[in-house]
Parts: structure tokens; C-alpha cells; sequence
């Protein structure tokens, strides 16, 4: 990559001397547990997505989604996401068992600020506190259990430049991605038609959400 782009940023005083330093505002707005509005934003939440990386430093990011409040608040100090049917890679809870750190970003529809929680996280498989997280009977056989460290609001500019929310920015579905085309480029095996994948999505997507 060095050899790509000469010119890169290696310090932090390279840095600060181009973006500066965080306002008063910014320095102060972290807190280290769970308050009343903590609370509120994160049962009002139905999208999440979590950040993990292994012990070599390899980086995951995830979504979770469910309806509003399926992160659970257990007090003021730790959390827990059902971990719902997934394709079994597990790449979330592998980076888990082998690095406990962990950063969540909460999604509100319609609004532009996000959540961000940071601590430390570890899987649990305790039915007692999974049972509560039943969908349609069917009990979560995980969840991940987070201990906070950081909890902060992000401003909302990302959204903003994006127009995430505003229907008039969005493609017409004729011109998004197919994931069945996509996957039957990237498995590239005959056993694997763009129809038979789209078929097994359709099934999973249908019959395995819980």
C-alpha cells in the first residue's frame, strides 16, 4: 500500500495538525454506563451493528436486527443481543472468543444521530436469560453479553450527507444489487445456479429467521 499512495498520515501529530482537536462538547459527552437515555435509545432501537476483531487485529462488522428493544438492558453496566439463526461462518463470535473487545452502533429509523456503545463482550449460552428472547417458541441457543466501557450519541452528519431516510434518494429495486447474482459469481460452482441460490435465500429468508 505504501507503494500506492505516497502520500499518507503516520502520526497522530500529522494528524491533529490537519483535523485539530475535539471540542469541549465532543471530550465530555462519553459516559460509562447505561443511563435513562441510553435506555430509551436502545429500546427504541431494531438495528444494530457490531464491531469485533480477533487477536491478530482482524476486523469484523455485523448486523443484528430484530424489533425495537431486542437488545436487552440488564443494568447499568452490561447488555445482551439474541443471537439469532445466522449461515453458522460465526464470524462475530469467533473474533468474541478470541478478542473480547467490542463496539455497537444503535439505528433509530427516521433519525439521523446513532448510539455507540464500546466494552467487552463474552457468548453466553445461559437459558435463563435467553428464554425471554423467544420468537414464535423458539429460543435463541446464544446470546453475546456485554460488559459497557463507552456509551456515546454520534452526530448525525453521516446520515445527513447520505439522505439515508428520504425515499427520493433511493434506488428503483431494478437497479439494486442481486445478492443470487452476486453469490453465484463469488461461490463460481456448478452446483450453484443464480436460480438455485435464490431459491435458498428465499427459504432461509422465509422459513429460518428464528
Amino acid at each position: 500500500m505504501i507503494d500506492l499512495f505516497k502520500k499518507t498520515v503516520k502520526t497522530e501529530a500529522e494528524l491533529r495538525a490537519i483535523l485539530g482537536y475535539p471540542s469541549e462538547l465532543v471530550k465530555n459527552k462519553v459516559v460509562n454506563i447505561i443511563d435513562n437515555h441510553i435506555k430509551d435509545f436502545v429500546a427504541k432501537s431494531p438495528l444494530i451493528f457490531i464491531s469485533t476483531s480477533n487477536n491478530e487485529g482482524k476486523c469484523d462488522i455485523s448486523p443484528r436486527g430484530d424489533s425495537q428493544g431486542f437488545v436487552e438492558i440488564i443494568n447499568e453496566k452490561h447488555l445482551i443481543i439474541p443471537e439469532r439463526i445466522g449461515n453458522k461462518k460465526c464470524d462475530s463470535l469467533l473474533n468474541i472468543i478470541s478478542n473480547s473487545q467490542i463496539g455497537i452502533i444503535f439505528i433509530i429509523p427516521g433519525l439521523n444521530e446513532t448510539l455507540r456503545i464500546n466494552g467487552k463482550a463474552i457468548i453466553t449460552n445461559d437459558e435463563d436469560l435467553l428464554q425471554k428472547h423467544a420468537v414464535n417458541g423458539k429460543c435463541p441457543n446464544l446470546g453475546i453479553v456485554v460488559e459497557v466501557e463507552e456509551c456515546f450519541i454520534h452526530c448525525a452528519k453521516a446520515f445527513m450527507r447520505s439522505s439515508i431516510w428520504d425515499h427520493n434518494t433511493w434506488l428503483a429495486k431494478n437497479e439494486l444489487p442481486i445478492a443470487s447474482k452476486i453469490l453465484k459469481d463469488h461461490v463460481n460452482m456448478e452446483l450453484f445456479s443464480e436460480a438455485k441460490i435464490a431459491d435458498l435465500l428465499k427459504e432461509s429468508y422465509t422459513q429460518r429467521l428464528y
